[in-house]
């Protein structure tokens, strides 16, 4: 579905449903909203980050983490999370809840991200086949290694893969951990 099309859950600051959406006019309007943002890691602990697309509306051409969306209305937020990962970078992996978080940031070309994203977690070994309409390219890196990287050079990285680590970063390292001392 085209992005002009897509429709997003409208949502208060408890995270109740309101009402949908259209994507583009809630990012334009800055209108608090139903998000998920997936972390995939490796069996070695590197995330895996993904570079938008130069055709993306907004933050094209950043590097944020494996996949991020919006579920649809009457989409639960998992199934949203999976079937985005594998639309942007044809990966199918058991994703596990993780947290919520809520953030607000100016972007690029007049948008207000507003949102309350549901974090989810999955480790696969598994290459991913980038779609190119959603990323040019992707990359695996330790957090410890992104946080310096973002540091470095922000003005590369999304606004919420930022806020991930500099709010979450002792949380993102505890899922991983969880997760690779669960994974076979």
């Amino acid at each position: 579905m085209q992005d002009h099309l897509e429709r997003v859950i409208l949502v208060d600051e408890d995270d109740k449903v309101l009402i949908d959406g259209p994507k583009l006019g809630t990012h334009e309007d800055g209108l608090l909203h139903r998000a998920f943002s997936v972390f995939v890691f490796n069996s070695v602990g590197e995330l895996l980050i993904q570079q938008r697309a130069q055709c993306k509306y907004h933050s094209a051409g950043k590097w944020a983490n494996s996949c991020c969306g919006h579920p649809r209305p009457d989409e639960d937020t998992l199934v949203a999370a999976e079937r985005r990962l594998a639309e942007e970078i044809g990966l199918y992996v058991p994703l596990q809840y993780g947290f919520k978080s809520r953030y607000t940031a100016m972007l690029d070309n007049q948008m207000i991200e507003n949102e309350i994203p549901y974090l989810y977690f999955g480790v696969s070994d598994a290459l991913p086949v980038l779609n190119p309409d959603e990323v040019q390219d992707f990359a695996y890196v330790g957090l410890e290694e992104l946080g310096h990287k973002i540091a470095d050079n922000p003005d590369s990285f999304s606004a919420w893969l930022i806020h991930y680590m500099d709010s979450h970063a002792k949380r993102l390292r505890s899922h991983r951990d969880g997760m690779l001392a669960s994974s076979p």
